[in-house]
């Protein structure tokens, strides 16, 4: 692709915050980075806006106070600064190069030069800077033509990066996932070669990139490539086959229903809640997420309706969908509340304790049986059972 390249036009574009801070780093100081380039490039929207400045982080710090805005040091020693203009959210980082790396962490110094900046970056898509007055983009590694072709591709050599950072490994499937058609041989080699070095990585990193990965547009294809290569075995050597996350994706494609990330992570485990317990405390899930994957593996025991009355709409679409049951009928299903209460069952003769619970729940039992009839049902019910549990007390 020959000559200039601007960026389409975009909401981001006009804000009032960002002509703020722009004005305020200096013409020429300021280039919107990564992200959000290659997102407008391709008509997708995007919240995030990263600028990248020749400014030491100081002086951004200094130029911002100044100007009234708000400057938090949120990443200071990486030159990174937060930035709230307007109320707006952005992040100012200074142009760096890497001095030393471990695969896990990066020692930088920073710089004014703008390709040496974008050289550390990972891939050629995501090393896209534009002016944000002139729209101008500045391509050093020929990203615009590698987003056209969708092709995934490491600037540089790929061995380097990966040693750089081996969290890129997983990166490189979760761009192909979201943006690519092509996976670079040498990147796809590299991967494949290096792929024990994820267990250089702490399981938060790792579990924050696979469930990205998990809902993106190719998922099924690029975790089935993953599998074909090894990959996943050195930190989730329990991820064999991809043909439950195939049939789940079909599901929730049908029913209308968002891709989750812990739904597709618990398709890719053996149902077994003993395993999934495993993979969510080693991946370091929140409890929320754990509860999450391991009922996901367990089997739909009831009713669609009855079972998101006893779980909850989320958990029982999980399972559904994972079994091949009617999600759908439930995912805007406003749950009933039972017409009855403990204090009406002992003015009714109970004695207050175990026995108004104990007869609470056949209540509630039958109820859900019967299909959530109305009130009217319910006080039939009710007084069976009130009968019932008087009778055992005499």
């Amino acid at each position: 692709m020959g000559g200039v390249t601007f960026l389409p036009p975009a909401d981001w574009r006009n804000r009032h915050g960002l002509a703020r801070l722009v004005s305020v780093l200096g013409a020429g100081n300021a280039r919107i980075v990564g992200g959000a380039v290659r997102d407008t490039l391709l008509g997708i929207e995007t919240s995030d806006i990263d600028i990248a400045t020749p400014h030491d982080p100081r002086a951004v710090i200094d130029l911002l106070e100044a100007a009234g805005i708000k400057a938090v040091p949120t990443g200071i020693d990486h030159g990174t600064i937060t930035a709230v203009s307007s109320d707006e959210v952005y992040e100012v980082t200074t142009l760096r190069r890497d001095v030393t790396t471990d695969g896990r962490r990066a020692t930088v110094a920073f710089t004014d030069d703008w390709r040496e900046d974008a050289a550390r970056r990972d891939f050629t898509i995501n090393a896209l800077y534009a002016d944000p007055q002139t729209g101008e983009i500045h391509d050093y590694f020929g990203g615009i033509a590698d987003l056209e072709a969708r092709h995934v591709r490491f600037i540089g050599d790929p061995y380097r990066r990966i040693a750089e950072d081996h969290l890129r490994i997983l990166r490189f499937f979760r761009f192909l996932a979201r943006f690519g058609d092509i996976a670079d041989p040498d990147g796809l080699q590299a991967c494949t070669e290096r792929a024990n070095d994820l267990m250089a990585l702490s399981r938060e990193r790792i579990a924050n990139e696979l469930l990205r990965l998990l809902v993106a547009p190719r998922a099924v294809e690029i975790v089935a490539l993953m599998i074909e290569r090894g990959v996943l075995v050195p930190v989730l050597p329990e991820i064999a086959d991809v043909a439950r996350l195939a049939d789940l994706a079909r599901r929730e494609a049908d029913s209308g229903i968002a891709a989750d990330p812990i739904r597709r992570l618990a398709a890719l485990l053996p149902a077994d809640p003993v395993v999934a317990a495993s993979v969510g405390a080693r991946l370091k899930l929140s409890n929320k997420q754990r509860q999450r994957l391991e009922s996901a593996t367990l089997p739909v025991d009831a009713d669609p309706h009855a079972l998101a009355y006893r779980l909850g709409t989320e958990l029982a679409i999980d399972r559904l969908l994972l079994s091949g049951g009617d999600a759908a009928a439930i995912s805007d299903w406003p749950r009933p509340k039972l017409p009855m209460s403990g204090g009406q069952l002992v003015a009714k003769g109970l004695k207050a304790g175990p026995d108004v619970a104990k007869t609470l729940r056949a209540i509630e039992d039958r109820w859900i049986a019967e299909g959530f009839p109305d009130a009217a049902r319910v006080a039939a019910i009710t007084d069976e059972e009130v009968a019932q549990a008087l009778d055992a007390t005499r």
